[in-house]
């Protein structure tokens, strides 16, 4: 299982998913070691999966940073907190988190677009 470090800790994922929003994107900073890369492809690969399945999902998509770093961003857009909420507390998804590989720590955290003006719509 994966160690969960928060990338506020004053505000971890257990505290976002009780705050009302929609649409929401999932940011999750992937480290381990680069010996457990293929594990945690694995892992990932079958999470996401699963994630696709569930109400709610729109999309994600996983990047790898340049270089020797075994580190890896994954995002992922959701129709408000509740269907991720649904999604990440699902008992199967939690079964699945044991596949990742001892090394993993994920820093998952849930944002909503913000409007700039001339610059991007929310």
């Amino acid at each position: 299982m994966p160690l969960l470090r928060p990338l506020d800790p004053n505000f971890p994922i257990e505290r976002q998913l009780a705050v009302e929003a929609a649409p929401v994107v999932l940011v999750n900073v992937f480290t381990l070691n680069q010996a457990d890369e293929q594990a945690f492809l694995d892992a990932w690969t079958a999470d996401a999966a699963f994630m696709k399945r569930q109400p709610g999902f729109i999309a994600t998509q996983l990047h790898r940073a340049i270089g020797d770093s075994p580190t890896y961003l994954n995002y992922a857009v959701w129709e408000s907190t509740e269907t991720f909420r649904a999604a990440f507390s699902h008992p199967e998804f939690r079964a699945m988190i044991s596949a990742y590989p001892a090394s993993a720590a994920a820093s998952p955290h849930l944002f909503r677009k913000v409007a700039v003006p001339g610059i991007c719509v929310a």
